[in-house]
């Protein structure tokens, strides 16, 4: 689902990412500047995309050469005036868009986005969101379609992990955050739900390698393996000693996506062949070690 502009790797002359003070936006920003690539970070302390003046001081800071990334939100979206507020920040991108025209977009969405399937999920699948969160980004999606006609790259992640993820939700970021403090970890049911999971750094060098090409259409950034919460615990609770214990729970309410969601990421490593995603042992294994090199009162 991606066309590259170009053939061969091609350094941007600059790269202004939108929401560069967020989980995501701060691991893209380090590996472009690994690259050695020039870029301006902007978070709402420089930037409030709510302000009245962020139309103004956006349009005088691109350039028509640069390369946007666009991955400011409040997220996770969940009830309609966090919607109104991320359409809002997206029709400021708009607006902006159409008095600069910059030389190429990427928009981080998600998986959110897509109608639940018992088949393993692609980037042409149906694209039916059953929350706030996936209309709020396939809303965006579609206004900057509709303000931009320059290539545009739309990547859409799944459950991202990693050291410094701040919102600590169900998963294995706060499986380890409990089991590095010591605490036993609580499931929803028997946490059966089998899930994707996706390393930030690998979310991060997927984006690096569309900033190259110039990449324009959609991907999904996705393991493209399942695994159950359950034995997420089990193997994060088996990484530390004494053996953390884990716990089911009474489970209120139906399970999230009938239990199953499945991605097929065949269309990344076809468009960037030698590119791979780690396992989630591998990258849980990776979290571990960052962890276990802080002190217990840094990693809350």
């Amino acid at each position: 689902m991606l066309t590259h502009t170009h053939l061969t790797d091609l350094y941007p002359e600059r790269v202004v990412v939108l929401g560069a003070g967020g989980f995501i936006g701060k691991e893209i920003v380090r590996q472009l500047v690994a690259k050695e690539i020039p870029v301006v970070s902007i978070g709402r302390k420089n930037i409030d995309l709510l302000s009245e003046e962020a139309i103004d001081l956006l349009i005088e800071l691109l350039k028509p050469n640069d390369v946007l990334i666009f991955v400011s939100a409040l997220a996770p979206c969940k009830d309609l005036a966090m919607l109104q507020d991320n359409l809002k920040m997206a029709d400021v991108v708009c607006k902006v868009l159409l008095k600069v025209p910059v030389a190429h977009v990427i928009y981080v969405s998600s998986d959110a986005v897509y109608k639940d399937s018992l088949m393993p999920i692609i980037e042409s699948s149906c694209a039916e969101p059953g929350s706030l969160h996936g209309a709020m980004h396939l809303t965006r999606e579609i206004a900057l379609k509709q303000c931009y006609f320059g290539p545009l790259a739309i990547v859409r992640p799944t459950l991202v992990y990693g050291f410094n993820d701040p919102h600590n939700g169900y998963g294995p970021n706060r499986f380890r955050r409990l089991a590095f403090n010591g605490s036993s970890i609580t499931l929803f049911g028997e946490g059966e739900e089998q899930r994707d999971h996706v390393d930030v750094e690998d979310v991060a060098a997927l984006i690096y390698r569309i900033v190259l090409l110039r990449s324009a259409g959609i991907v999904n950034a996705v393991s493209g393996e399942v695994v159950s919460f359950r034995e997420l615990a089990e193997f994060v609770a088996s990484e530390f000693s004494p053996h953390i214990l884990v716990h089911a729970s009474p489970r209120i309410g139906s399970i999230p996506h009938g239990g199953y969601r499945a991605f097929d990421n065949n269309a990344v490593l076809q468009a960037f062949p030698g590119f791979g995603f780690k396992t989630w042992r591998e990258g849980l294994r990776l979290v571990h070690q960052q962890q276990r090199l802080v002190p217990k009162s840094e990693s809350l």
